[in-house]
């Protein structure tokens, strides 16, 4: 798919992994648009919450009058730990409700808006493609750690979102793949101290001994956004990395 003359929106994007994915995106053509509670560096911003209906329909208004929405990317999360059972007794709920509403019904607020934007684009090409999607997931959905139970959950929700949706939507004519990154360096593990960086970045097989970087995730989106036979599929992003407890 071409980039030049149509819009993307990335949430998330005034940071890490998406914004490195929004700055890929404006580098191959297109006028992005980021959605976040902050704003963002590269395109138009918006400020809001991903789970917010109407902040998003603002986010999906402003990139389709910059062109047709061809691409849209969801890489706003939040991951906080906590033990299903810890010193103060049982997980709070209230914080599981949060990481459920920001992680998988923000992503999936972006998927429905996107999408219903997607369909009534004009066809590009023989295969009549209209629009791809790129969610993002972890390997924490299928391997999620010792205090991560909200975050795998929500995170193993988008991995079942995928493939429905692209059920869904092969009849409109868009793509989408679920992207599931293992360690990357974002300003999520920066807060983490020396020794415990140093015991993650001795995990992955190849290429060992580091961390993976925003700038491979970007690449990732646009070998997806590129690749008409990337539908419907969870790709682990992780130099091998498979989690222990």
């Amino acid at each position: 798919m071409t980039l030049a003359g149509t819009s993307a929106l990335v949430t998330g994007g005034a940071s890490g992994l998406g914004l490195a994915t929004a700055e890929a995106l404006a580098a191959a053509g297109a006028r992005v648009v980021v959605l976040d509670l902050k704003p963002g560096g590269v395109g138009v911003s918006v400020t809001g919450d991903v789970a917010d209906g109407p902040a998003m329909e603002a986010a999906i208004a402003a990139a389709t009058a910059l062109g047709p929405l061809r691409v849209a990317v969801a890489c706003a999360g939040i991951a906080p730990a906590a033990r299903l059972v810890g010193r103060n007794g049982a997980h709070d709920l209230a914080l599981f409700e949060k990481v459920i509403r920001v992680n998988l019904t923000g992503t999936f607020n972006l998927l429905r808006l996107a999408a219903a934007a997607m369909a009534g684009n004009a066809p590009l090409g023989a295969d009549g493609e209209r629009g791809a999607i790129v969610l993002t997931s972890s390997i924490a959905g299928t391997e999620g750690q010792s205090g991560q139970t909200a975050y795998a959950a929500s995170k193993a929700g988008v991995q079942g979102l995928t493939l429905p949706a692209a059920r869904d939507l092969a009849r409109s004519g868009v793509r989408v793949v679920t992207l599931a990154p293992g360690m990357m360096e974002t300003p999520l593990l920066e807060t983490l101290p020396p020794a415990a960086l140093e015991a993650l970045r001795a995990m992955p097989l190849f290429p060992a001994w580091r961390l993976g970087t925003p700038a491979e995730f970007a690449a990732m989106v646009l070998a997806v956004v590129g690749n008409p036979l990337m539908n419907g599929s969870v790709v682990r992003l992780d130099a091998g990395l498979r989690m222990p407890p």
